[in-house]
């Protein structure tokens, strides 16, 4: 299994719409990805490794997938209409990984 992480990192200055994140986007999400999404995190960051710094993303997104070529199929046929909804997201740039599972 892999996991791909969409990580918005907290950056001055730029704009982030949490309510349509979670209320909107990761709908959309889930239901253009299909069935190859074997399942899903949504999640806001609070706070950074010591106190008072803040959280390295103000959100970030765990996609998880059987396998790279499950993801590459089903990204690939929806990247189109991810990156046109980001507008009505954020103005960050996200920042994007892709992780073996391993437990």
């Amino acid at each position: 299994m892999i996991k791909v992480s969409v990580c918005y990192p907290d950056t001055e200055g730029e704009k982030f719409d949490m309510d349509y994140y979670c209320n909107t986007h990761a709908k959309l999400v889930s239901d253009t990805l299909g069935d190859a999404l074997k399942g899903a995190s949504y999640d806001r960051g609070l706070a950074g490794s010591a106190p008072r710094l803040p959280a390295i993303c103000v959100a970030r997104a765990n996609l998880y997938f059987d396998s790279m070529e499950a993801f590459g199929r089903a990204f690939g046929e929806a990247a189109p209409t991810f990156m046109a909804d980001l507008q009505n997201l954020s103005t960050i740039e996200p920042v994007v990984q892709i992780s073996d599972v391993m437990r």
